[in-house]
């Protein structure tokens, strides 16, 4: 076989990127290049292989079914190559490459985060990268490897791992508790400062006080797009707050409130594209993590 006639490995590598991540740009900052060359490797790939290797959708670059016969190629020469790494670094078993999670604030501080630092010590060779943003699973090609997400988990053409379950659950300050007093029933509630999420921003409406008519309106309120915002605001006796359980249960400055009358219990997912979920250090972290709450489960269920 003329090994002139055969694809370039390195256009292969940079299709199975693409696939993952479905985005050129995402894929240029991965390999530290240009989306422009990244556009030109791709048509030289379609070129060397005579038809076209991905095709526009609504939700970003999909493989065609040529684009799918190279990526399995593709994987057959990173499994080589990572195996060689191995080889050389004295460890076959040792991750390579870049990992790109995208994660919600709380979820990511609390559990990802230690999860990746653990796997990352276990694997020196391993680069992560983690995005913290609160928002529902994107439906559109979302240029990282792995999301990890809370609530409904609607997906089209990505696959859904169930990690755990945690609750929404009302706390005070002791502080503001001493000070104000607590409310007797969820309609006294509307009486007192509450804490949540700007609702104008919030993509995940599980984690809104409107999401069900369980809470009233209250008399006034502090919203912000970060769950340790809230956290803090609640802390210094801005009212009650919406908060996850995991975030407050162990801190002895928080008191719950109705403890027995309100909660909101929400899964935890893990969202990735079939070709992501063949990567090895996707694999590996979607098991950290599952260690991660599998350890701390009385956490999660505090």
């Amino acid at each position: 076989m003329d090994p002139r006639r055969l694809p370039s490995p390195d256009d292969l590598l940079i299709l199975l990127t693409v696939a993952r991540l479905g985005r050129f740009n995402a894929v240029a900052e991965t390999l530290g290049t240009t989306h422009t060359t990244i556009s030109r490797r791709i048509l030289a790939l379609d070129k060397q292989l005579g038809g076209r290797t991905l095709e526009r959708s609504p939700h970003g670059w999909e493989l065609t079914q040529l684009g799918t016969a190279a990526v399995e190629a593709a994987e057959t020469i990173e499994a080589t190559l990572g195996s060689l790494s191995g080889l050389i670094s004295q460890d076959q078993s040792a991750l390579t490459g870049l990992v790109r999670v995208a994660t919600t604030d709380g979820v990511g501080a609390v559990f990802v985060a230690p999860s990746l630092v653990r796997l990352q010590q276990q694997n020196p060779q391993l680069n992560v990268e983690m995005l913290s943003a609160t928002r529902k699973v994107s439906q559109n090609r979302s240029g990282v490897d792995l999301e990890i997400v809370v609530g409904r988990a609607e997906v089209t053409s990505a696959q859904t791992i169930f990690l755990s379950n945690y609750y929404l659950r009302l706390y005070a300050s002791s502080a503001y508790a001493a000070r104000h007093g607590l409310p007797e029933r969820l309609d006294d509630v509307g009486q007192h400062g509450f804490v949540s999420y700007v609702e104008s921003a919030l993509q995940v409406a599980e984690l809104g006080p409107r999401w069900s008519s369980e809470l009233p309106v209250p008399r006034t309120s502090f919203q912000a797009t970060s769950v340790f915002a809230q956290v803090e605001a609640v802390r210094r006796g801005a009212g009650i707050g919406l908060l996850p359980n995991f975030m407050v249960a162990e801190s002895d400055n928080f008191v719950p409130v109705l403890a027995a009358d309100f909660e909101r219990q929400l899964p935890i997912w893990a969202v990735a594209r079939p070709e992501s979920l063949r990567s090895a250090p996707v694999q590996a972290v979607i098991g950290a993590l599952k260690e991660e709450m599998k350890e701390r489960a009385g956490l999660l269920a505090g």
